[in-house]
């Protein structure tokens, strides 16, 4: 099942976006995207429809508020992970308010990730029943 689920890692940093890519083929997810902005990260969701995004919350071009925004709207179903290095409460708050599935805070590790991948999955067996 972790095989058959598409997932978008989008962060400005190659190195942060490679050790997401890495810790996903580990868990055993097959079909991985990337992105560098929030603009990417938004055709790219247009294009795949990713079942999950990683998204991170600062970044050039489009920020991943912005992105978020447009990804939940075009794509409500896809659960959105944001991710960043600050804690900021008011990126928290307005993160959810516009359908983000969770917050991750840098740097992620792969139980973390592991632990959200089961999550989605638990949840798409449970609507599916």
């Amino acid at each position: 099942m972790q095989g058959e689920l598409s997932v978008l890692v989008c962060d400005d940093s190659e190195i942060i976006r490679k050790q997401f890519i890495d810790s996903l083929k580990t868990i055993g997810i097959n079909n991985i995207y990337e992105a560098k902005d929030g603009k990417e990260a938004v055709i790219a969701c247009l294009k795949k429809k990713p079942d999950i995004v990683f998204l991170d919350i600062i970044m050039p071009n489009m920020d991943g508020i912005a992105a978020l925004k447009e990804i939940h709207q075009l794509h409500p179903q896809t659960k959105v992970i944001m991710a960043s290095s600050t804690t900021g409460q008011a990126h928290l708050k307005k993160s959810r308010l516009l359908g983000a599935y969770s917050f991750i805070q840098k740097p992620i590790s792969e139980s973390v990730i592991r632990d959200i991948i089961e999550k989605v999955l638990h949840e798409n067996e449970s609507a599916s029943l």
